[in-house]
């Protein structure tokens, strides 16, 4: 084993309990377990009337791992990721040289880690193949391992996100970096969540050892965000990578940021070079809803069967306008591997379904898939839990802040999401809360199966 001590009944019952503690629960209470209280709080359940004072955003409770890992936590030995029917496809994936070299982040991963405390270091490194790679969550009050940012001095963090420059392109970091600034918004917004919802509240992890030869990687995650990043020579992979935000526009310490522009205004292109028969099988019938979210946290090995059109019936122009929208989401990746990436996506462009649900206008909010053997992108514009004057879970704008959220929402506890939405089904959905998420199906995620086949092979 790596630095890390083992993983305890009672560490494993921290994270299973509190999620399985929530789905219960229900209502206000629910989310004061998943948002007020610390891992092991004898408090967990805290009370309807403090829920609603605190005005967290955690999300409701829901099933099929709405909330993140629980009940239905799959193990890293278990694993086999998203597929149509259960049975993976075979031979998607191989090891194979790039020629993009992951020197640089092999070097940044080495220099956080070495810059942290042996204490901190032990608590931060795990095997390459543990289960702490599936245990993630975008809940804020979420119980998680490693080195979180808010407790490390500022070298430590500049090592941090130099770690996260080196993975990551100029676009990536900063999407980053600017959800956990309006995270930190959202905080000062509400006036609850003083630890979580903040810039600090993200941690992390490691697994293996950085090499430039073995296989290792890194886990950075929080509330909205979550990256894992996988390594074995010079091939990477990044998925699942989720990134939401609430609010996607706002002040911060004078800055003004709007988020998932890119995502957004690339899906409605592609959706409008449709013909109408072509749109007629890509816009599902049902309504939108407050989340539609179904490969989120804690769906590790969800079933999804293609729906919409396939791009083989797709024009050239199309086509061109799918990958255009693909690159947003791998573009987050530094920009030799997220071209290595998008090459793979091409590759299996006929077998890759265009799904929508919602309105088309600019300002509706929808939400809509990508799906092929080797991707699956979902953006989710759900109902609004704690910004707005109409948000689910209370709060209100501080003096001269507007809420930017439609009127006539219905208020009241959330509901949660079908799978890792963590958003509400009550209420009118806006883009002023979004989620998305990339992942690599059959059993690409965390670099499972390029893992398996270096073990297999000895390289």
């Amino acid at each position: 084993m790596n630095a890390h001590h083992p993983r305890t009944p009672a560490a494993e019952r921290t994270r299973r309990w509190f999620m399985n503690r929530s789905l219960l629960l229900g209502g206000a209470a629910a989310v004061a377990t998943m948002t007020g209280c610390s891992a092991g709080s004898s408090d967990t359940a805290g009370s309807a009337s403090g829920a609603a004072q605190s005005g967290m955003p955690s999300g409701g409770p829901g099933g099929a791992g709405g909330m993140g890992p629980g009940a239905t936590e799959v193990k890293y030995a278990d694993f086999k990721g998203v597929t149509t029917d259960g049975k993976v496809v075979d031979d998607l994936f191989s090891i194979h040289s790039t020629g993009v070299s992951t020197d640089a982040v092999v070097k940044a991963a080495q220099a956080f880690l070495d810059g942290l405390s042996a204490k901190v270091r032990r608590a931060s490194v795990f095997d390459v193949d543990d289960d702490e790679w599936l245990a993630w969550s975008n809940v804020d009050g979420y119980a998680r391992e490693g080195a979180r940012m808010g407790d490390l001095t500022e070298k430590q963090q500049s090592l941090g996100y130099a770690l996260l420059g080196a993975a990551l392109s100029a676009d990536g970091l900063a999407q980053t970096r600017n959800i956990m600034k309006l995270n930190a918004f959202l905080g000062d917004y509400n006036g609850g969540g003083k630890e979580t919802l903040t810039e600090g509240h993200y941690y992390f992890t490691f697994m293996g050892t950085p090499s430039t030869t073995k296989p290792w990687g890194f886990q950075y995650e929080g509330h909205h965000v979550a990256i894992n990043y996988f390594v074995l020579g010079d091939q990477v992979v990044m998925s699942p990578t989720f990134m939401g935000s609430e609010p996607t526009s706002a002040t911060y310490n004078g800055e003004k940021i709007t988020l998932f522009k890119p995502e957004t205004k690339a899906g409605l292109a592609l959706l409008r070079s449709l013909t109408s028969a072509q749109r007629k099988k890509v816009i599902s019938t049902d309504e939108k809803g407050g989340t539609d979210m179904v490969a989120g946290a804690g769906q590790d090995n969800l079933e999804l069967a293609y729906q919409g059109l396939p791009a083989k019936e797709f024009t050239s122009a199309q086509r061109q306008k799918l990958l255009d929208l693909v690159g947003v989401y791998v573009g987050y990746m530094d920009d030799g591997h997220a071209a290595v990436k998008l090459k793979e996506v091409e590759e299996h462009l006929d077998d890759t379904y265009f799904y929508w649900i919602g309105e088309s206008e600019d300002s509706s909010a929808f939400y809509y898939r990508v799906h092929s053997p080797v991707v699956l992108i979902e953006y989710d514009a759900q109902s609004p839990l704690a910004y707005g004057e109409n948000a689910q879970m209370g709060g209100g704008a501080p003096s001269g802040q507007p809420s930017g959220m439609p009127s006539g929402q219905p208020t009241g506890m959330p509901n949660g999401g079908p799978g890792g939405g963590m958003g509400g089904m009550g209420g009118t959905p806006t883009q002023q809360h979004i989620h998305t998420i990339i992942r690599t199906p059959n059993g690409g995620d965390y670099g499972v199966d390029l893992l398996k086949l270096h073990l297999e092979t000895d390289h």
